[in-house]
This record gives structure tokens, C-alpha cells and sequence, in this order.
């Protein structure tokens, strides 16, 4: 699928798009709950929800891309970054 010099910046594209098709559909990244739902859910009026599709396609790319990667000993990072905490 992939060439290893390339992970990064498929990544950096593939993470760009879902950032923008999860805005455009309200779905919050860093809520597990809301992207499983996204991924699992079928719904007879989502066949006109072009945007929604196109996420459901994305995260599934993305999934396999970071499949691919620990196959190959690779540490794929987390799409969403985990929130700061105060100390």
C-alpha cells in the first residue's frame, strides 16, 4: 500500500481530511463513543449525506493505514492528541 517514506505525510493528509469532514458532520474526534458511532451506524437518510460517507471512508483508511504501519513495526500516531494536563 504504502512505502515507509511516505506514512508521514499520508497521515498529515488523511488526518487533515477527517479534521474537516468531522467538523462538517459534528462529530468530535476525541470522543470514541461519536466515531464508533460514526463507523458503525447505517441509517437509510445518510445516502444523501455525502460528507458523512466520505468520514466513514476516511476513518476507515485511516485504520488500515495504522494497521499497516504496526505490521511493520511502526508506532502510528493518535489522530486526536491527548489534552494537556495541568500539573
Amino acid at each position: 500500500m504504502s512505502g515507509f517514506e511516505h506514512y508521514e505525510r499520508e497521515l498529515r493528509e488523511l488526518d487533515h481530511e477527517i479534521i474537516h469532514y468531522a467538523a462538517v458532520c459534528r462529530v468530535d474526534l476525541a470522543n470514541r463513543h461519536e466515531i464508533d458511532a460514526c463507523l458503525g451506524l447505517h441509517h437509510a437518510s445518510w445516502a444523501e449525506d455525502k460528507a458523512r460517507q466520505t468520514l466513514q471512508g476516511l476513518l476507515v483508511l485511516r485504520i488500515k493505514l495504522e494497521a499497516e504501519m504496526v505490521a511493520l513495526g511502526f508506532s502510528p500516531p493518535p489522530l486526536v492528541a491527548a489534552p494537556a494536563h495541568d500539573v
